[in-house]
């Protein structure tokens, strides 16, 4: 990874280089901020380490020209100040600034703010490919479309009620959210391995035919599961590959694939499973026009404690408007985008 530092004092400028050279980085060196725009629009650098009073651009308009240009490939910036006065501090946000670092500069505390950087952009980049690689399965069904977006979110909003009840999982914590919000749209990536007469029969399948839908549990958990093996420290994939696997589980243990019962059944799973039922209820499926929420919430509490977590359904009664509002919101997109084609 490249940084741009952006200092017009000598002495400053090459101490900052040579600790980040130390910290295994590699260097782009401006010496005000028009010299760093350009550099910037050339290399395309993550992140971004600037000086704020700089000749000829100065450090809040250099990160107000970056945003203004730097489209879906966010760059971390990182602001050289001894300012203190809040009013300054909220003018450098405005501006764009995600951190701030003081003169003089110490090595631990800049290799803090670069890996706080680097996990904000690690975790944009995991976003995009996830995302894409989860749209390859669903472009196969042209009638579910924002499933993913809406499964994400019902997921996330769903996570966070629990942590906020009297009696939260301690599974949950901002991480496990985040990494929810990140890999519930993996849920079904193993359909691609699913004939499309198969996927997109109109009607019931027979036994032989379900028999082959539910393969797509372990072949996306087989995927998943292969590439956090390669990564041991990568928690998002090992809760993808759960989320894939067991999202189909029953609580009473009547589901598939293994017959897991209660918590046997990680709790990832048992969100995403009431999400994504959610959302085959309240919209349009081959086999199925859409129910309206009221169906929807009367056929999950019937669910409570055979289909569903009882916990996870009782977290879906205290933040059911977030439901409704989440699906009207992508129902509007998709009718918008209906109107322009």
């Amino acid at each position: 990874m490249k940084i741009l530092i952006v200092e017009d004092e000598l002495v400053s400028r090459n101490k900052l280089e040579r600790l980040i050279h130390s910290l295994g980085y590699e260097t782009l060196v401006a010496v005000d901020g028009k010299e760093a725009l350009k550099i910037w629009r050339s290399e395309r650098p993550r992140i971004v380490i600037t000086d704020w009073i700089m000749p000829k651009l100065d450090g809040i308009e250099l990160c107000k020209q970056i945003r203004k240009a730097e489209g879906s490939q966010y760059t971390y910036i990182i602001m050289v100040t001894s300012k203190t006065d809040t009013h300054d501090l909220v003018e450098s946000l405005e501006a764009g600034a995600d951190d701030f670092i003081s003169k003089p500069y110490v090595k631990e505390e800049l290799a803090v703010r670069i890996r706080a950087g680097r996990r904000i952009l690690d975790f944009q980049s995991r976003d995009t490919v996830i995302f894409a690689i989860s749209k390859l399965a669903e472009s196969r069904d042209p009638e579910t479309g924002y499933h993913l977006e809406r499964i994400r979110h019902y997921s996330q909003v769903l996570a966070e009620t629990m942590a906020k009840s009297d009696n939260p999982p301690p599974e949950i914590d901002a991480l496990f959210i985040d990494n929810l919000f990140l890999t519930s749209p993996l849920h079904d990536i193993g359909k691609i391995g699913i004939p499309d007469h198969i996927l997109l029969k109109p009607t019931h399948l027979d036994d032989a035919e379900f028999a082959i839908m539910k393969t797509h549990t372990t072949i996306g958990y087989n995927a998943l599961n292969a590439a956090a093996e390669r990564d041991n420290r990568a928690e998002y994939l090992k809760m993808s590959a759960s989320i894939a696997l067991s999202h189909h589980e029953k609580y009473d243990g009547t589901g598939y694939p293994e017959g897991l019962k209660g918590e046997e059944i990680p709790l990832c799973a048992r969100i995403v499973a009431l999400a994504d039922v959610y959302d085959a209820l309240v919209n349009k499926r081959v086999y199925k026009e859409a129910y309206t929420h009221d169906i929807a919430k009367s056929i999950i509490l019937q669910g409570r404690g055979t289909h569903f977590d009882p916990k996870v359904v009782d977290a879906f009664l205290q933040c059911e408007s977030a439901f409704i509002e989440i699906n009207k919101r992508y129902k509007e997109r998709r009718d918008h985008k209906d109107s322009k084609e």
